[in-house]
C-alpha cells in the first residue's frame, strides 16, 4: 500500500466520530425526493467548511463541492444521494412526512464527505492529477408521482429522478466518469448486474358525485371505475414475459371525498417496470388499456399522465482498482464480485447515468432488515459509513494519481449509448397526457 493510501485510511479514521455523527444524524433527519433541504444544507455546509468551491439548488436540493475548484481535462465524482422513502412506522421515520432512510441513502452521503475530509488533505489533494466533484444528488427514490408532477407544472423540474434532471440541465456536463454506491445485505460487492427501467403514471378517473344513498343512480363512481381498471390490469399480468421481469405495481391515492357521496374522482400512481424499453412500452400499453378498460364500464372520463422513470441499468463487472480498493478499506472482511448477469427487478436512476459516462458502482452492508421496510437498522457504522468512505476515497486516489492514468482510460474506452441531447430527446418522447370520454 503507497503512503498516500496510508494516509486516507488514517484521516478517515481519525475522523470516525465525525463521520459517523453525520451519518447518524441524516438518518435521523429524513427527508423525500425534491424535499431535502435540511439535508443539502448540512451536505453543502460540510463542505463549505472544508473550504471547497459549492455549488447548490441544482435540480432544487442537488449540492456539488469541487476539490479543486476549477475545470481540470478529467474529473470524477462520487456520488450521494439525498432522498428517503416514506415508511412512517420506521422507528426512525419523520414525524411530519413519515420520510425513513430505509434504503441506505444517508451511508452514502456520509461516504462522500468522508472521502471529502481525506481527499481535501493538501498533501493528498496534491497527488491527484484530476478533479474530484463531491456531488449530493435529489430524488433517487420514485415516489410522490403527482407531487413531481406538479414540479414539472410548475417548470422547477422536467424529468422526476434526480439524475435524470441533473443530466438534463447540465449539472454533469464537466464530470467524465463517477463512482455510485449503495447498502446490500450481501456485505461488500464491487461491480454490478443489470435492473429495470420503468415509466411512471397517474390516472385520473372523473366521475359524477351524487347522493350514495338515496339517489346512487345519478352518479357515475369513479372508484368503480378505477376498480374495475385495477382488475383488467391483473388479467394483463399473464401476457408478461418472464424473462422481460415486469413489475406493473399500483396504489390508490384518492378514492372519493366522503363516505355518503358517489365519488367523483379516483387517481392511481403506478410504476411500469421491465428489463428493456421494448418490454417496458408494451406493459405500459397494456396498463393503459387496462384502466381505460375501467372508465369505459362506468361511463366516466380518465386522463393518463404518463412520465419517463429510469431506464434500465447496465451490467458492470467489477473494476480491479475499484475491488483493490474494497480490498484495502476492509481488511479482513468478506470482499466478492458482482456477477454482471444477474438482474433485480429494483429501479434506480444510475442507469441513466451509465448510458452517457463510466460508472463504477460498489456496495457496503453494516445494515439488517429488508431494504424499503420498517425493519431496516444500521447494525454496523464501520460498515456501513467509513468503509464506504474509505472506498470511495482510495478510488478517486487510485484514479486520478500518475496523470490520471487511470480515469483516462475507462474514460477513452466507454462508449456512450446516448449523448446528452439524444437522452433527453428520449425521455422528452416519453412524456405523454391522454384524456377519454365515454
Amino acid at each position: 500500500m503507497e503512503d498516500i493510501e496510508k494516509k486516507i485510511l488514517e484521516i478517515i479514521d481519525a475522523n470516525k466520530e465525525q463521520i459517523i455523527g453525520f451519518g447518524q444524524d441524516i438518518y435521523e433527519h429524513a427527508e423525500l425526493g425534491y424535499k431535502e433541504y435540511r439535508t443539502a444544507e448540512k451536505f453543502a455546509a460540510f463542505l463549505k467548511n472544508l473550504r471547497l468551491e459549492t455549488a447548490e439548488g441544482l435540480a432544487i436540493t442537488g449540492v456539488k463541492g469541487y476539490l479543486k475548484g476549477n475545470r481540470h481535462d478529467i474529473t470524477l465524482s462520487l456520488i450521494g444521494e439525498l432522498d428517503a422513502l416514506r415508511i412512517p412506522d420506521h422507528p426512525n421515520a419523520n414525524p411530519v412526512t413519515g420520510a425513513a432512510h430505509c434504503c441506505g441513502h444517508h451511508a452514502q452521503l456520509a461516504g462522500v464527505i468522508g472521502a471529502a475530509i481525506a481527499l481535501s488533505d493538501e498533501e493528498v489533494a496534491r497527488s491527484l492529477d484530476g478533479d474530484v466533484v463531491f456531488f449530493a444528488v435529489p430524488a433517487e427514490e420514485y415516489g410522490e408521482i403527482e407531487f413531481k408532477n406538479q414540479l414539472r407544472n410548475e417548470e422547477k423540474i422536467c424529468f422526476g429522478g434526480g439524475k435524470s434532471e441533473l443530466i438534463r440541465i447540465g449539472a454533469f456536463d464537466d464530470i467524465d466518469l463517477s463512482v455510485v454506491h449503495h447498502i446490500s445485505p450481501d456485505g461488500i460487492r464491487v461491480g454490478n448486474g443489470t435492473s429495470n427501467g420503468f415509466v411512471s403514471k397517474v390516472i385520473r378517473y372523473i366521475g359524477r358525485e351524487a347522493h350514495a344513498a338515496a339517489q346512487p343512480e345519478r352518479g357515475i363512481n369513479a372508484l368503480n371505475a378505477a376498480s374495475l381498471g385495477l382488475s383488467a390490469l391483473a388479467y394483463q399480468r399473464e401476457t408478461f414475459r418472464d424473462e422481460d421481469s415486469v413489475r406493473v405495481h399500483p396504489i390508490v391515492t384518492k378514492g372519493g371525498n366522503l363516505v355518503n357521496v358517489i365519488p367523483n374522482e379516483a387517481v392511481i400512481e403506478t410504476l411500469v417496470r421491465a428489463k428493456s424499453t421494448q418490454a417496458i412500452l408494451d406493459a405500459a400499453e397494456k396498463t393503459d388499456r387496462a384502466f381505460k378498460a375501467g372508465a369505459l364500464a362506468v361511463g366516466a372520463q380518465i386522463e393518463i399522465d404518463t412520465m419517463p422513470g429510469y431506464l434500465p441499468r447496465l451490467s458492470q463487472p467489477a473494476h480491479p482498482v475499484l475491488l483493490e480498493a474494497a480490498w484495502q478499506a476492509a481488511p479482513g472482511r468478506n470482499v466478492t464480485e458482482t456477477d454482471p448477469a444477474t438482474h433485480g427487478a429494483g429501479s434506480t436512476d444510475v442507469g441513466d447515468l451509465q448510458h452517457i459516462m463510466p460508472v463504477l458502482e460498489f456496495n457496503t452492508s453494516g445494515a439488517a432488515g429488508a431494504l424499503h421496510s420498517k425493519d431496516f437498522a444500521i447494525t454496523d457504522e464501520e460498515e456501513a459509513y467509513l468503509v464506504t468512505a474509505k472506498i470511495f476515497a482510495l478510488t478517486a486516489y487510485k484514479l486520478l494519481k500518475n496523470g490520471a492514468q487511470g480515469a483516462r482510460n475507462i474514460v477513452s474506452d466507454f462508449k456512450p449509448r446516448y449523448t446528452k441531447n439524444e437522452y433527453i430527446n428520449l425521455m422528452n418522447g416519453l412524456i405523454s397526457h391522454e384524456r377519454t370520454e365515454f
